[in-house]
């Protein structure tokens, strides 16, 4: 399965406020980190912001930090809430199917239960567990600071 690059987005996002769980940072930051258009990530952090992982303060000193601690944040929850209902063939949406072969086909049954093994795994993970090498990711993710500094 592949995700889409708002669910990769967002997950970039939370990883990113891992890293430093104290701080506060700005979309702005996340955007230099990781080289995403601002646009793109206001919409993504408005809607983790809607669905409580994050939470965003406005005005001086304001900025983005992490609603829940790491270890509340379910990958698979988070995938879930920005992927919507998984659809890996045609005969999963909600319109009838135009497939020739739905009536019998028994492939779809085969994909319900790959999809359900995929979220099974991302549900075995949290955000704390992801983001256990907060130095390493740090490191990574916060060049550009350690340079203006």
């Amino acid at each position: 399965m592949k995700l889409t690059a708002f669910t990769d987005y967002s997950l970039r996002v939370l990883i990113y406020l891992a890293t430093e769980p104290d701080r506060r940072a700005t979309v702005g930051e996340i955007c230099a980190a990781f080289d995403i258009k601002p646009n793109h990530l206001t919409k993504v952090v408005h809607h983790l912001a809607r669905c409580g992982w994050v939470a965003t303060l406005r005005g001086k000193g304001g900025g983005l930090v992490l609603a829940l601690p790491a270890e509340q944040i379910g990958i698979g929850r988070v995938v879930r809430d920005t992927e919507g209902a998984a659809r890996p063939a045609e005969c999963f949406g909600a319109e009838p199917s135009h497939c020739a072969i739905a009536p019998s086909c028994r492939l779809k049954g085969v994909l319900a239960e790959a999809v359900d093994a995929f979220h099974a795994v991302l549900d075995r993970y949290t955000l704390a567990d992801i983001s256990r090498n907060r130095k390493a990711l740090a490191g990574v993710l916060h060049f550009h600071r350690a340079r203006a500094a």
